[in-house]
């Protein structure tokens, strides 16, 4: 079974204005009190931005070869609306980054590397929840800013921008102005206070940097976009942004050891470098990612 929940069969541009809303798919006719998909399918949720939507269709897709019956919840919006619907059980699975879960959880968590972790996410997981192996495939937060902003300001790294940022304004998702690991880390760790802050959703903030409407954004670093714009992501020396490997986050008694098995498969075969030309097909040629998804699974012999 096959239930698709988002038209992903649509260009990436329309899928994107369906997501900017911020509605939230749980709130009408669904029933979030555990017990996942209809007979026992494993429900599969995205973010609302491309590349967790394309992380959700390459498991979903990856398990459907395996005879396993999937349903797909696509961009939700933020972790801070669909951590709640994997602990009830509204959801199965979510492709997360390891960084994100833990510093979700536990906001004052200290910054390591990935094996420290998932051994931090383990222990602050509720009963119920558990990740999976993380991938080597990683996307981390970055602050970003144009060729011309780099040069003029001489730009490499995070902390070259505190004698500068008061005249700039940071474009991100409206989230990252309270995430430890944004606004309030690029202040503590950095010294870095930006003059402005422009909320927007992550597919606009490219070219919303581009125009000069914004002079730095958080772009994730497996964004095509900045190679194709040649944008510079400035270095993060006291690794304010951690660990971001993409690690599949489960409800325990939704996902069986066949199911197990598969999803740890898919992620060892994934790398930073695969995931980025994939991005580059869904965001850049308006590829669907369910195509995509297929198309990679078929090729690494994974469907």
């Amino acid at each position: 079974m096959n239930t698709r929940f988002a038209l992903i069969g649509l260009p990436l541009a329309a899928v994107l204005l369906t997501s900017c809303g911020g509605s939230d798919p749980f709130e009408e006719g669904q029933d979030t009190e555990g017990g996942g998909g209809g007979d026992g399918a494993i429900v599969i949720g995205s973010a609302d931005f491309p590349e967790s939507t394309l992380l959700a269709e390459i498991y979903g897709r990856a398990l459907e070869a395996e005879g396993v019956d999937v349903e797909y919840q696509l961009n939700i919006g933020s972790r801070e609306v669909y951590y709640d619907q994997i602990e009830s059980g509204a959801l199965s699975l979510f492709p997360e980054y390891n960084g994100g879960i833990l510093f979700y959880l536990d906001p004052d968590a200290e910054i390591g590397d990935g094996a420290e972790t998932n051994e931090a996410i383990t222990e602050a997981l509720p009963d119920g929840l558990e990740i999976l192996d993380s991938s080597s495939a990683e996307n981390k937060d970055s602050v970003t800013v144009t060729r011309e902003t780099a040069e003029e300001n001489d730009l490499t790294t995070i902390a070259d921008l505190a004698d500068v940022a008061g005249d700039m304004t940071l474009g991100a998702p409206p989230e990252f102005e309270t995430r430890r690991q944004g606004v309030p880390g690029l202040e503590s760790v950095y010294g870095v206070e930006f003059g402005g802050f422009r909320a927007l959703d992550a597919a606009l903030l490219t070219k919303a940097l581009s125009d000069g409407d914004i002079q730095a954004a958080n772009l994730f670093t497996t964004d095509p976009l900045i190679a194709v714009e040649d944008l510079v992501v400035l270095e993060d020396p006291e690794n304010l942004f951690g660990a971001q490997n993409i690690t599949p986050l489960i409800n325990t008694d939704q996902v069986d050891d066949r199911a197990r098995d598969k999803i740890d498969t898919v992620s060892a075969a994934l790398t930073t470098e695969e995931l980025t030309r994939l991005n580059e097909q869904v965001m850049v040629d308006n590829e669907s990612p369910a195509d995509v998804a297929r198309e990679w699974l078929e090729g690494e012999n994974l469907a």
